[in-house]
């Protein structure tokens, strides 16, 4: 399974971005869809979820700012990011938990990672 992300740039501060990630290859079965984002020196922190089933979940930071959405037929996520900040600016990555088989493991697998940088 391999996922492409698009979408990152360079934005000012109060500027939106949309990112999208497209997962390839054998997919007998997609669960959970996500973004993480990392920032120079820090960890690498969940930004939003998105169910098969379309529930969502939100880091604190971004509620009421960032939605996430997917589409299941292209087996692709979207993160729309409104109102950005210069704490924004991080890599952020993909992420999917799929089955390659229909009787194998649940697995997670990784974009490469898209830059966003929000200037002030």
């Amino acid at each position: 399974v391999q996922l492409q992300a698009s979408g990152g740039g360079l934005v000012q501060a109060g500027g939106s971005l949309r990112l999208s990630c497209t997962a390839s290859g054998s997919i007998a079965s997609m669960n959970a869809m996500a973004w993480y984002r990392q920032a120079p020196g820090k960890q690498r922190e969940l930004v939003a979820l998105i169910t098969s089933g379309g529930s969502t979940n939100y880091a604190e930071p971004v509620k009421g700012r960032f939605a996430i959405s997917r589409d299941n037929a292209k087996n692709t996520v979207y993160l729309q990011m409104n109102s950005l900040e210069p704490e924004d600016t991080a890599v952020y990555y993909c992420n999917c938990n799929a089955k390659k088989r229909f009787l194998g493991p649940w697995e997670d697998y990784w974009g490469q990672g898209t830059q966003v940088t929000v200037s002030s």
